[in-house]
């Protein structure tokens, strides 16, 4: 079953079987498999304006499910560090989030959530594995999932029958945002790198560095 096939088919059981379908998908989206979060929520937000969804059940059961897939993910992080770091740690989201996390971990929390998407998986490996306490990063986790149910569903709301044209625009804004964060991380830390080879370099000689070559 093809991308286009599998998103249909969510949409389709979405308005069958609803706030249980809708806190299901999210649970499993961030756990970092290939399902459409953003999209599901944005059309979750149109089908609410429509009156074929009740927006408190969705709102609240959507915060539920993926509150604890995020949590999942933390969990995973905290008990099996080294598969996470092998099978994540050499790609660029990893790197970035890990990065962002180590210089403000629960901002870091809070934004990939709703604004960095892509790297929230890798976040929540990086907080598990680096012993990030749990309920501060529920408390982050929380309060950006919220953030996103709520911003993305009301541009779906207001959108009504053009929130596929607002999900193509968000994708593409969040894709090309999150590829400038990697690209100017990733220059940051070369030009750290190169200021710390200059320093090492153009260290003065003292008495404490320079080589032992004894007394005859």
């Amino acid at each position: 079953m093809n991308e286009i096939n599998l998103t249909n088919l969510l949409l389709t059981e979405l308005v069958a079987y609803g706030p249980p379908l809708f806190g299901l998908a999210l649970l499993i989206a961030a756990l970092g498999l290939p399902l459409p979060g953003t999209l599901l929520v944005l059309a979750t937000g149109a089908f609410i304006r429509q009156g074929v969804l009740n927006g408190v059940t969705m709102t609240v059961l959507g915060l539920i499910g993926v509150v604890l897939g995020d949590s999942l993910s933390y969990a995973l992080g905290r008990f099996a560090h080294q598969w996470a770091q092998r099978r994540f740690g050499g790609t660029p989201a990893w790197q970035q989030a890990q990065s962002t996390f180590d210089r403000r971990g629960g901002l870091a929390i809070y934004l990939t959530r709703f604004f960095l998407t892509p790297l929230a998986t890798p976040t929540n490996l990086i907080a598990g594995s680096s012993g990030y306490a749990f309920w501060r990063f529920l408390a982050f986790d929380s309060s950006g999932e919220a953030t996103w149910l709520v911003l993305f569903g009301g541009m779906g709301y207001l959108a009504g029958s053009q929130w596929e044209l607002v999900n193509q625009l968000a994708s593409n804004f969040t894709g090309l945002l999150t590829g400038l964060v990697v690209l100017g991380a990733g220059g940051y830390g070369l030009l750290r790198l190169r200021q710390r080879i200059v320093r090492q370099r153009w260290q003065p000689v003292t008495s404490n560095n320079l080589p032992d070559v004894g007394l005859a």
